[in-house]
């Protein structure tokens, strides 16, 4: 390990135990902090989660009143993010089962009821530049829930196998598979896309 390497371990390290003793304490100023710094993020991610902006403020706001509640929880022995994530993410499926009475983590046929609601682009449409990028958007968006939440947990959200075994409750070895089946399905839509052209 390079003396970089270790330095940015203890730098991390020391950053989740601040994390966890001033949720411990319900710092309030360290709230602001992590709401500020993760706020993006987490709004991405329930984007994806959810393919559509509706409702994700009331979970945003559901979630961080859960990091507050259960702060205590939070040992600091790992990154903040996996477990800010898994709140959002099990906010998220008691919502979508209480309005559908459909399980997110579901990997039948139903899951195309998880399409979005409204017909208007999706917010990953909108802010695509280039038809590349629409298309990779339209793509993902169309991919089945489990499929596209490890994709964006990895890719988008950079977090590891094991943070995001955490995060969805699975093995690594099943989020592995989740992965490599999403980009292969990813992969075939996009190239019989280019077909379609």
């Amino acid at each position: 390990m390079f003396e970089s390497d270790m330095t940015f371990a203890a730098d991390v390290n020391r950053d989740t135990q601040q994390i966890a003793r001033g949720l411990r304490q319900g710092d309030v100023l360290l709230l602001q902090a992590l709401v500020e710094q993760y706020q993006y993020r987490l709004v991405r991610y329930l984007i994806y989660l959810l393919g559509m902006r509706d409702e994700v403020d009331d979970l945003i706001q559901e979630t961080w009143l859960r990091v507050l509640e259960r702060g205590r929880s939070y040992d600091g022995r790992s990154r903040f993010e996996p477990w800010l994530f898994t709140i959002a993410r099990n906010l998220t499926i008691d919502h979508m089962r209480k309005r559908r009475s459909l399980s997110l983590d579901s990997n039948d046929d139903d899951t195309a009821a998880l399409s979005p609601v409204s017909h208007t682009p999706s917010p990953f449409t909108l802010a695509a530049r280039t038809e590349d990028s629409q298309r990779l958007a339209q793509s993902l968006q169309a991919l089945d829930f489990i499929y596209r939440e490890a994709l964006v947990l990895r890719f988008q959200e950079d977090l590891s196998l094991q943070e995001i075994a955490t995060v969805v409750g699975a093995p690594v070895s099943t989020v592995a598979s989740r992965i490599y089946r999403g980009l292969a399905t990813l992969r075939a839509q996009l190239e019989g896309g280019k077909h379609e052209s």
